[in-house]
């Protein structure tokens, strides 16, 4: 008798098998028990061999970083509004709303459990979340076409992107209302007549 070929060879295209593994990554990490994802264990979920995800990913912290990017640019696309203040405005707002939901949180963890280990480990994690930091570099291109004068993109995560993490890690929920309008004022400065027709909710 000759034995089977592994399921996923046969059935399941590489984006499948994309799909499965990020998915297997979020169940795991959803999972009541909190223990941490490994590789094998993320295998045996999605039905595929480890050595496909070594492969594809190279070690577990490139593997949990693509997750949360590719996770990230589903749920807090960055929109064109017509001005910086309402793109960082409405980037900012998507984000409040989705580390809400507990898919959020999840991936907020993913980011915590990705802290590269080795030199290696942190360039592959670094790949995959310079995806996400070139989208938010996108806006200041926008600005400055624009001719607008956008801070830095190291200012942006300092003062915009870092503050979420921060309220997460430590299970502090951001306020109910006007939260990235703070922040947002806080890298930008108060806000001028010639905002008040681009930032997202005004009337």
């Amino acid at each position: 008798m000759t034995s089977k070929q592994p399921t996923e060879r046969i059935r399941k295209s590489p984006e499948q098998v994309r799909a499965a593994v990020h998915q297997a990554v979020l169940d795991l990490l959803a999972a009541p028990d909190g223990a941490e994802p490994t590789i094998p264990a993320i295998a045996q979920r999605a039905g595929v061999n480890h050595t496909s995800i070594y492969r594809r990913w190279g070690s577990r912290e490139a593997l949990l970083a693509d997750v949360v990017t590719t996770r990230l640019e589903r749920s807090s696309p960055l929109v064109d509004t017509g001005s910086l203040r309402g793109d960082l405005t409405a980037w900012a707002q998507a984000s409040v709303d989705s580390i809400r939901t507990s898919e959020g949180r999840v991936l907020i963890r993913a980011v915590a459990l990705s802290m590269p280990s080795t030199a290696d480990t942190q360039a592959e994690r670094a790949e995959h979340f310079m995806r996400r930091m070139r989208s938010i570099e996108s806006i200041r291109e926008r600005a400055v076409a624009r001719g607008e004068d956008p801070p830095s993109l190291e200012d942006i995560l300092d003062q915009l992107i870092a503050p979420f993490y921060v309220r997460v890690i430590f299970g502090i929920d951001p306020p109910a209302a006007g939260y990235p309008e703070l922040l947002v004022s806080r890298l930008l400065g108060a806000p001028t007549a010639l905002d008040a027709g681009t930032t997202p909710g005004a009337a």
